[in-house]
Order: structure tokens, then sequence, then C-alpha cells
């Protein structure tokens, strides 16, 4: 088997887990790659970058939190590897396992036993009033946006094809279930269970209170179009990839035919997590 290991580079317990994951996994005869940057020393032999390490290795090991497993994804679903998230802080949506679950957690991945879920992505298409299109793949969200001295944004939105209605509004999120839980949760959208096939709309602070989140089916292919001659306008990816806009820009988005696999922890599933997060289970004060 091979297993790479990439992590939050600028963390120095994602280093010191890295180093010693690596000595527990070579004594069992796995041969192990090192993301680059978190090989202090640089002598390890196989020490390469991540996009070396997505089409390298059988499973792939994130140190960190939920952002760096989404950067990680990105690259990986192209090769259909599978991802466990190992969260060095609290834990995440996606990085379910924590530091003191890990070597438990890869007796079970060196036996065989354990579960992988397949989490829908998103293609998004920009194409620019030029006619030039440019495609990405991302695990969480596309936010169009305002720039921070800009009017309100006209953005006209068309669902396979038909219009459905022009917001007037800061901007608007395209998310899918796994990124329910992300920037669309804060801007008043719905939680999702992550396994379903469906993308989230939702308006970030529309003008007209009657624009409410919408959920459209994975189908559906669903065009936004910058109606604005505003040009202080962005396009971010998953939080990590910006891309300025135009008036007359669209953006195409749809589910993607690559999937973000999800190594699934044994010892919590997604709605405990939820209950965890979101303080659910904590306890009120007496009504009096």
């Amino acid at each position: 088997m091979k297993i790479g290991i990439v992590g939050k580079s600028n963390l120095q317990e994602a280093h010191a887990i890295a180093r010693k994951l690596t000595k527990w996994l070579e004594k069992k005869d796995v041969e192990v790659y090192i993301e680059r940057d978190l090989d202090d020393n640089n002598n390890h032999p196989n020490t390469v970058s991540r996009s070396v390490i997505s089409k390298t290795v059988d499973i792939i090991l994130v140190l960190g939190g939920d952002g760096t497993f989404i950067g990680m994804s990105r690259l990986a679903c192209k090769y259909g590897v599978p991802i466990l998230g190992i969260n060095l802080g609290r834990l995440g949506f996606l990085t379910e396992i924590a530091t003191d679950e890990i070597y438990q957690m890869m007796e079970r991945i060196l036996s065989g036993d354990y579960e992988v879920e397949d989490r829908h992505m998103l293609t998004a298409k920009v194409k620019t009033s030029s006619g030039k299109v440019r495609s990405y793949e991302l695990l969480n969200d596309v936010v169009i946006n305002k720039g921070a001295l800009a009017r309100i944004m006209d953005l006209a939105m068309y669902i396979d094809g038909a219009h459905v209605t022009t917001y007037r509004a800061d901007g608007i999120i395209l998310s899918t279930p796994t990124g329910s839980t992300a920037y669309s949760l804060s801007a008043g959208g719905p939680i999702v269970a992550p396994g379903l096939n469906l993308t989230i709309v939702t308006p970030i602070c529309p003008h007209t209170l009657t624009n409410r989140p919408l959920v459209v089916s994975g189908d559906a292919k669903i065009d936004i179009k910058i109606i604005s001659e505003e040009q202080d306008s962005y396009l971010t990816l998953d939080g990590q990839i910006g891309i300025k806009l135009k008036g007359g820009d669209t953006v195409s988005v749809q589910i993607s035919d690559k999937t973000a696999k999800l190594i699934k922890s044994p010892f919590r599933d997604f709605y405990t997590i939820l209950n965890m997060k979101l303080m659910w289970g904590e306890k009120r004060g007496k009504v009096s």
C-alpha cells in the first residue's frame, strides 16, 4: 500500500505527527510519500508535491482542518483517491479523526476495515463576455459577491435555460450538501445531509426579502449572469480560489462527474459532529 501525508505546514504539530506516523507506517511495510513542506530536513526519499501525491498513492492523510482537506480534495478527485482527514484543532465536518484516534484508525485502514463515502462536487465554468471559458472542480461552494465598496449587484439566474429570477443582492452562494454547513449556513441557507444529490442556492443579503434559499436538483444546470456593469465583483471557489468578474460574464454550475472520496470515521457520524459543533446538546437555562 502507498499512503501520502499532506498537511498544514505552518503547524508544528503537523510536522511532529507526520514524522512519527511515517516511521510507524514504514515499520508496517507501507510506502509513504510526504508533502515537501512537511519534511523538515528534506531527507525522506519520497518527499514530493501535493500534485504528485494525489496521482501516486492509494490513500491520502490530511493533517489540519477542513480548509486543508478541501484544497486536497480538488487534486485527489481527478484520480479517485480516498482521503482521511485528521483534525489538529476542533473536530471538523471533513477532518473527523482526532489526534488520539490516529493509530487506531490506521490499523483499521491497513486491515481494510473502513468505509469510503462519495461527496458530490460541483463543476463551475466561467464564461467571460469575450467568450473565454475556464472550468474548475470544487467541493464546498461557488460564491459571487461584490467588492468592499461596490454597489448592490444584479444577478440573473437561469435553471436549465429558464429564467428564474434576477437577484438584487450583495451576492449569491451555490453550495454542495458538504458546503451547506459553511458560508451558505452563515447566509441563512439550510443544513443538508452530505450524501444528497442537489445544489443549494443562497442569496447574500437580498434587497427583496422574498428571495429565499432554493434547493435545486443535482441534475440541473444553473447559470448566473452578471448584469451589473460594476467592475468590482468576484468569484470565489471553496474560499480558496478568487477570480475577478465583469458585467456580462456568466458562471455556470452543475454537479461534477467527479467526487471527493472521504474515509468515514467509525467513531462518530455527520449528525454527531453537527450536534457537537452547533452545540445542540447544550443544556439550556430554566425558563422562569
